[in-house]
Order: structure tokens, then sequence, then C-alpha cells
């Protein structure tokens, strides 16, 4: 009996461990070698919070196309500057100074600083203005069987997949990486994709490069879901061995 009840344990040890072809990262790399990279810009959707800052020839003059800011100086942070930050409505769109109502929809922090330079120029308030724009409050959020799960911010304007996982602390031993889904909300509509990590076809994804609001969640794997219903981890799993092994021992004495 003892004999039989070691070999199912080492049977359901056995088949709860995970092989290579599930851990490992991008497996056909080498197929992607010289590839070309493929970079989105993303389109600037309602709740971004928008720095905007025109520059003249004369300093002066562009004193009104600019918001007074109360954190000027080397107190200066990211969390005063999205309180003094152009809020897109829901109606995608921002109340700009001297130039009023400006629609955000379907553009680029690039593209509206086109409009907002055109706009100044052609309507005679400012020659040869320049106008500056950054998104301040993008941020992604990822979830499940990541070391370090949480929501967090960046400042780039093309930040990839992989780097997202680096800034969560990579995926756990558990993490289900065949099938990572991405959750993505533009123009309101809800887009859901599954990425295989283990595939350097990932590289070719339009997922590939996260964008501000994406969520990611990492599933755990078979082997954590079936342990998950026998015992908690590998600690617990020998001191029930242990516990088991002993309790066989004084029984059959």
């Amino acid at each position: 009996m003892k004999h039989l009840f070691i070999v199912i344990i080492v049977a359901l040890f056995f088949n709860s461990c995970a092989n290579k072809k599930e851990i490992l990262y991008l497996q056909d790399a080498d197929n992607f070698n010289n590839s070309s990279i493929k970079f989105s810009t993303p389109k600037i959707q309602p709740n971004d919070i928008l720095k905007i800052t025109v520059g003249a020839l004369e300093s002066e003059a562009a004193i009104p196309y600019n918001k007074i800011s109360s954190t000027s100086g080397p107190g200066n942070n990211i969390e005063l500057m999205k309180l003094e930050g152009y809020l897109v409505s829901e109606d995608h769109s921002i109340d700009f100074p001297q130039l009023g109502q400006i629609s955000t929809y379907n553009k680029s922090v690039i593209e509206l600083q086109e409009e907002i330079k055109n706009r100044l120029e052609t309507s005679g308030h400012l020659k040869n203005p320049t106008v500056n724009v950054r998104l301040l409050n993008a941020k992604v959020t990822v979830l499940g069987e990541v070391r370090n799960p949480g929501t967090f911010s960046f400042t780039e304007q093309n930040i990839t997949l992989l780097q997202v996982l680096g800034l969560a602390g990579d995926l756990t031993i558990n993490g289900k990486r065949e099938d990572i889904l991405v959750m993505r909300e533009t123009d309101s509509l809800r887009q859901i994709s599954h990425i295989d990590m283990t595939s350097a076809e990932l590289l070719n994804s339009p997922f590939y490069n996260i964008k501000p609001n994406d969520v990611i969640i990492v599933s755990p794997n078979e082997p954590k879901v079936k342990s998950a219903g026998f015992v908690g981890n590998t600690g617990t799993l020998i001191s029930v061995i242990s516990i088991l092994l002993t309790t066989i021992v004084l029984i059959t004495r």
C-alpha cells in the first residue's frame, strides 16, 4: 500500500510540471531576424490628459496660449502637471485658450500638434509658432500570474508587450505563456486578443505595441490549475507527503 501511494504522489507531482515548450519565449525568434519594425502612434482618447506648450519667436506673444503653471521650478512632478493639463472630454475635444473647442477625434498627439500650429498661424494669432503635445496619464494594467501585478504609467510613445511584462516583473513560472489576454478600448469599441508569447509571430501582432489603457491578463497554466485543486505549492506538497508517509508507517507497523 505504501509503495502504491508513493507512485500516485510522484505521478501527480510530474503531472503538475510544465515542459520547456510551455515556458520559453519567442521559440522561433531566428525566423524574424532583421525583420522590419512596425511603429504605431496611439490616438487620443477621452479622459486622456494632455500637456500642451506653445512657443513663439517672441516668448511674450505665446503667453496667452499657455496655461500659467504653479509647478514651475524644482518642485515639478507629474501628478501636479496632470491637474493643470487638458482633460479630453467624452466627445473627444479640449477647450484651448483663444482657439476655443478643438476636436481630438481620431488624432494622435502629433496630429493635434499640427492642427493647433496651423490654426494659430492661419488665424493670425502667431507667426511660426512651435507646439508640443504630450500625453501625461498613459498607463497599462497587468493582472494575473506576474510577479508584480498592478497599473504602470509610462511616458514613451511606443512601448511593447515585452517591456510592459518586464515592468510587472515578468511572468511567474505558473503563467500561461501561450495565451495572454490583451484588452483594448478605442473609439468606444472593445478589442480582445490572445497572444502566444512562445511564438515570435507576436512581433507582427497589432497588440505587440501596447497602447494607453490596455489591460493584460496572464492566466495560470494547466499545471498551476491542477495543483491548485490539490496543494498550493511545492513546500506544501512535500509537507503533505511527509505527514501521510509517517501516518502510513505508523499504521502498518
